[in-house]
């Protein structure tokens, strides 16, 4: 739990597809050491080098050649082929199919853990292809894998990010380290009503609607470009009632310390921390894997059900060869303390969303079928009158 010490050896860790470090933010917060990083992409590298100074940096996992003899090996790798606002080609997409080369790593290394993260839609995209082509792989080498979905909400922060996590091992039970905890889906009361969160490039088929939270912050949108998301503050003056946050916000809102991203600043344009904060994995998230890893529980895993091959994924399992188990967990292992939406989001700093894209969301959402509340269609309306003089 949460404060808890060990006197357990600290688990040494690789990191590949690294991004900006979210994993191993919260994997040392929990305790671990890294020993190597594998990012390929030049800003996010900034990031790197400018937090983890002392660890070895590798630019591309196509000609990383051997892993270190380490405890654990994590890899989030790229969302792009997977995710509803990407290009869904599946897993064996130009950016998403880089995952193949931890596979060929693995035949020759012998790691104590290896940890996967990535998007709620790979459950389901193509009929679960990208499921069954991870646990088949781990299956093949050898590996007992578990897999369970979470929402970043559990970590304290408030943003509904929903991240499939998969854990697998030759030597232990990986289901003692992601089934070993359940709090329970919160209480409606947890949540206030003074702030709600949208994505403003939606508004066809969706809102991206979200209570005392932001929607998922993504590296992309529906109009193909990283951006933020747009917040509706309920009692704020008109003006100040839909605004976005600020990319300090968006950092704090994964669980980044403020300003983590700005060494990425003078290798482009400035959206481009959004890309790379939209990408990145909740440090609270990997903080509560790295305790279990350190410090595997007892797995709940009763009552579990089989999950024939070819079956639709549940949103937590397990398995190994010749054998699978659906397993009834909620979506948070453990229950922080919840950060308000306005209390992490400075709304001093927010900027007012443009008479652009609110004209732009407010048209599609005009023309859709999808169901709103009438007071948030009022103060967009309102905001639009206000921005047009």
């Amino acid at each position: 739990m949460p404060g808890t010490t060990t006197t357990h050896r600290a688990l040494s860790v690789a990191g590949l597809f690294a991004g900006i470090g979210g994993v191993e933010l919260g994997l040392q917060a929990a305790g671990m050491r890294t020993e190597l990083l594998c990012e390929w992409w030049e800003p996010a590298q900034a990031v790197l080098q400018h937090h983890f100074p002392e660890v070895p940096l590798h630019d591309d996992i196509q000609t990383l050649k051997a892993l270190p003899a380490v405890d654990v090996v994590t890899a989030g790798f790229p969302c792009t082929d997977l995710s509803q606002a990407g290009r869904t080609a599946g897993i064996h997409g130009t950016a998403s199919g880089m995952i193949k080369h931890l596979f060929e790593l693995l035949e020759e290394a012998s790691p104590r853990w290896v940890v996967i993260e990535n998007v709620r839609n790979m459950l389901v995209l193509d009929r679960g292809t990208a499921m069954e082509y991870l646990v088949s792989q781990f299956e093949r080498l050898g590996y007992t894998w578990a897999y369970r979905l979470v929402d970043s909400r559990f970590t304290g922060v408030p943003q509904r990010r929903q991240r499939v996590i998969l854990v697998a091992s030759r030597s232990d039970d990986p289901c003692s380290v992601l089934l070993a905890d359940d709090a329970g889906d919160p209480p409606e009361a947890d949540y206030r009503d003074d702030a709600y969160g949208f994505y403003w490039t939606e508004g066809n088929t969706g809102l991206g609607w979200a209570q005392d939270a932001v929607p998922t912050l993504k590296g992309g949108s529906g109009l193909g470009i990283p951006s933020s998301p747009a917040l509706w503050i309920r009692e704020a003056a008109v003006g100040r009632a839909i605004v976005t946050p600020t990319i300090e916000d968006a950092e704090a809102l994964q669980g980044f310390p403020r300003g983590w991203t700005e060494p990425a600043t003078h290798r482009g344009r400035a959206s481009l921390r959004w890309k790379l904060v939209g990408n990145a994995v909740t440090v609270g998230v990997a903080e509560w894997v790295g305790r279990r890893l350190s410090e595997p529980g007892t797995p709940l895993v009763a009552p579990s059900s089989a999950l024939p091959q070819g079956a639709r994924w549940p949103t937590a399992a397990w398995g190994r060869a010749g054998e699978r188990w659906a397993v009834d967990l909620s979506l948070w292992p453990e229950r922080h303390t919840y950060q308000h939406l306005l209390d992490v989001v400075n709304t001093a700093t927010a900027t007012p969303l443009s008479l652009r894209a609110t004209s732009g969301f407010h048209g599609r959402l005009m023309k859709s079928r999808l169901r709103y509340q009438e007071p948030f269609a009022l103060a967009l309306k309102s905001h639009i009158e206000h921005m047009s003089q």
